[in-house]
């Protein structure tokens, strides 16, 4: 996507055909055939509104536009169902030009009336979107609901103006995740509560078949408004297939991508056969898996008990114990994360530095705490490899292993000294590195049942914060960046967490499959943008 200039009384995007200017197909790519998928569950919903995991992740882009995307495989955002789009001066205007003749699956045309109605039904209360936060900057969310947004309005069949209470330089984000996809109202009415199982998109895909527990078949969408796109003529993602047998088909050449990934007790076994490693695909994600550490409560309403907390815990040990899978984390950013601070080494793993902090706060001979965990695998052996290392400096964590939904209660509750995120760590929504603050680390997040489990709140890092998504224009990216640099350095100085580890992604793929390598661990397509690879025969 061109740069805009921020020069200029409105600024302006330039989009298709820049197709050639944000994305160069493959000279290679072959189109037809068909690709199998598997997956140990079964898929919850296909609801844009309402699917937020990442198993359906990629099937719902795969079947809805937004009038925002990405360029395939990167985290660069580029014009979607929208082809251009202006910005107010003061960055409360966008106005969204809609391509022509973009059609739904059922044959319709796609109308400005579509936005409108696909935005007020995320924010209306009673579809229970979990994605409706994303949108609190529109004008008129506060008073959602039948009536629709104040601030969404349609000029004319094909252009859209939306009006935010102030500015929001992650807007165009919001305007591409899966929340932001139009739906066509008659479906949605006709389907009512079971549209999430009958879908209805203008994707390079449309859903022909849902045999619940068995199979889901996405057929080439003939109509699709990129031309040439996709290349597969069908999709087929089959349920209920243990991580271990899907492998095991993988290696007989029966399935194209085992959607789980590589089963944990044989990752070791994959990555050393040079046989089996060939078929391996590695890439970071936009992840973290962290300590928290509840500051509302004693002794961790002390700075330099959280210190040494940090100090205390051997990142690289924890790392082994999932055979490698991850980075050693030193910040809540992930390295691929843009606002990385690439220069911060964060706490040292330093034990008698430790003991010496929690002398300084009072606690030479420690204390007795409590660490939360998910109690599935390898979750209990991390936090034990945890439990170990607080040992050390003194510190007495009993585990309480529990289902993940006990873990996020007890966490939204305050009720838990410590947590291991692990199997709940936070995965960036859009590649944006407000998206790491305020739900996890903002004073917003704090309140009872939010996703701050360790209640932390800095008004000042807030303030900040707010200030930093107020830098709309494109030209200050590199200061909004260097903002939010400085926001989680001063995170880091509170110390509210302990960063463990950034993992990485890894996906096997048949023989047979081609394209990129990056749209295989696309960071936005997780876990594979279906879009854009194909088969070579």
């Amino acid at each position: 996507m061109k740069k805009l200039l921020a020069t200029t009384a409105v600024m302006l995007a330039l989009a298709l055909p820049a197709m050639a200017q944000d994305y160069t197909p493959d000279p290679n790519a072959k189109s037809g055939g068909s690709i199998v998928i598997t997956y140990k569950d079964d898929v919850a919903t296909l609801d844009p509104a309402i699917g937020y995991d990442w198993q359906n992740w990629s099937m719902i882009k795969s079947l809805f536009d937004s009038l925002m995307d990405y360029v395939p495989g990167t985290t660069t955002l580029r014009p979607g169902l929208a082809e251009s789009y202006e910005i107010s001066p003061d960055g409360l205007e966008y106005t969204f030009h809609l391509r022509k003749g973009v059609k739904f699956h059922n044959g319709r045309e796609m109308t400005a009336d579509d936005v409108k109605y696909s935005l007020d039904r995320v924010t209306n209360p009673a579809t229970q979107s979990p994605g409706a936060g994303f949108f609190g900057s529109i004008a008129g969310y506060d008073k959602a609901g039948d009536a629709g947004l104040s601030g969404v309005a349609v000029v004319d069949p094909l252009t859209v103006k939306i009006t935010l209470t102030h500015p929001d330089a992650t807007f165009l984000h919001v305007m591409a995740i899966n929340f932001s996809s139009v739906v066509p109202k008659e479906e949605v009415e006709k389907y009512g509560a079971d549209f999430g199982k009958h879908p209805v998109g203008t994707g390079a895909y449309k859903m022909t078949e849902w045999t619940l527990g068995q199979r889901l078949v996405f057929d080439k969408n003939p109509d699709y408004w990129i031309k040439g796109i996709p290349y597969l003529d069908q999709v087929v993602f089959e349920v209920g297939q243990e991580p271990v047998v899907a492998l095991l088909r993988l290696q007989k050449g029966e399935v194209d991508v085992p959607g789980d990934g590589i089963p944990p007790a044989k990752f070791t076994e994959v990555m050393s056969d040079p046989a089996q490693a060939a078929h391996v695909v590695q890439g970071g994600q936009l992840q973290t898996g962290y300590i928290t550490l509840n500051v509302t409560t004693p002794p961790f309403d002390k700075l330099e008990v959280r210190q040494a907390v940090n100090m205390a815990i051997n990142k690289d040990r924890i790392v082994q114990i999932i055979n490698g899978r991850a980075v050693p984390a030193n910040q809540p950013l992930p390295p691929s994360m843009p606002g990385y601070t690439k220069d911060y080494k964060g706490y040292p793993f330093d034990v008698d530095g430790a003991k010496k902090l929690l002398a300084t706060a009072g606690l030479p001979d420690g204390f007795e705490t409590e660490l939360y965990v998910m109690n599935t695998d390898p979750n209990p052996r991390i936090a034990q490899a945890i439990q170990q290392d607080l040992a050390a400096i003194g510190i007495k964590a009993n585990i309480r292993s529990l289902a993940q939904a006990n873990v996020i209660e007890a966490g939204g509750a305050g009720t838990a000294p410590m947590i291991w995120s692990g199997g709940m760590a936070w995965i960036a929504d859009f590649p944006d590195p407000s998206n790491f603050y305020g739900p996890i680390l903002g004073c917003s997040g704090a309140e009872a049942g939010g996703w701050n489990w360790s209640k932390y709140c800095n008004k000042d890092l807030d303030a900040k914060a707010v200030a930093a998504d107020s830098m709309f224009d494109p030209a200050k990216f590199d200061e909004r960046m260097k903002a939010w640099s400085d926001i989680y350095m001063g995170v880091m100085k509170d110390a509210p967490w302990v960063p463990v580890f950034n993992e990485e992604r890894y996906t096997m793929k048949s023989d047979r499959m081609g394209g990129a390598d990056d749209l295989y661990v696309d960071p936005v397509s997780i876990p594979v943008n279906y879009d854009y690879v194909w088969v070579k025969q």
